[in-house]
């Protein structure tokens, strides 16, 4: 009897396996390469961690979980060195002291331009822990228990909002109280109070149309945060107010002495 051929012709195409996994690592490793030519931190941290997904459901590396560490950034200046002491001011990277002036020089303009209500302490201004700080108090910008601006405080909104809309820094809008129970027919409290007002201006300053919405930020406080006692008239006037908080990306004490930016903790933010 002639006994039949195998046919064993299948196992000729398991090359293609290997072949394959060679292909889907170099197409990774040319990804990584044209990310690294970008100027973009996010996009290279999000490529980043979609390689990381992809390796890890392909099995080759099931440990993966690097973190990006990204180090320069090809918009900076030569004369410019990037260190963790830096921090992002819109497209480069700025030394801690040069944002504590450009912020002076904020400051310096907006006293300028609103001497008049500095003048009547309507408004103040000063440096906080988080940043430039624009205290409008409720005597000059809104009537008791209620959430809408005077109408005459309308162009000096409009002024303030078209000097930090120029800025590249973040704005909180902050809404305070005092510590006096409120109960009207529009408020329950003073949390719905402050916040109101809060957001009253955030949209005020929106329909300007001088500064983007994703630099915006609104809360409210009530009495939880106030800036002189409420035992008396003139503090419980003072803790009555709305600040408005220029913040940079960074997470330092603004009211530090010069050269201490170290000490008072400086960083990157990590966004």
């Amino acid at each position: 009897m002639r006994r039949e051929r195998r046919n064993n012709h299948g196992s000729h195409d398991r090359w293609l396996v290997s072949y394959a996994d060679f292909i889907t690592l170099m197409f990774a490793f040319f990804v990584v390469l044209y990310a690294s030519s970008k100027a973009d931190l996010k996009k290279q941290q999000q490529v980043s961690q979609a390689i990381d997904s992809a390796f890890k459901s392909l099995g080759i590396f099931p440990d993966a979980a690097r973190q990006a560490k990204l180090k320069n950034v090809s918009s900076v200046s030569e004369d410019k060195t990037v260190t963790p002491m830096n921090i992002v001011m819109g497209e480069e990277l700025l030394e801690p002291a040069r944002v504590k002036e450009d912020l002076e020089h904020v400051r310096k303009d907006l006293e300028k331009m609103l001497s008049n209500q500095i003048a009547q302490h309507t408004v103040s201004i000063q440096m906080g822990r988080d940043g430039l700080v624009i205290s409008l108090r409720e005597a000059g910008f809104f009537s008791s228990g209620s959430a809408t601006p005077l109408p005459g405080t309308l162009p000096v909104l409009r002024q303030i909002v078209g000097r930090l809309g120029k800025t590249p820094y973040d704005l909180r809008i902050e809404g305070h109280t005092d510590n006096v129970p409120i109960h009207n027919e529009n408020f329950d409290s003073n949390w719905e109070l402050s916040s109101a007002r809060a957001t009253r201006i955030a949209r005020i300053f929106l329909a300007t149309g001088m500064i983007r919405p994703e630099r915006l930020a609104a809360a409210g406080y009530a009495e939880y945060r106030p800036v002189a006692t409420n035992d008396t008239t003139a503090g419980r006037a003072e803790n009555r107010r709305v600040d408005l908080v220029v913040m940079p990306k960074t997470t330092v004490d603004l009211t530090a002495p010069d050269g201490d930016a170290e000490k008072a903790g400086w960083r990157k933010i990590t966004e």
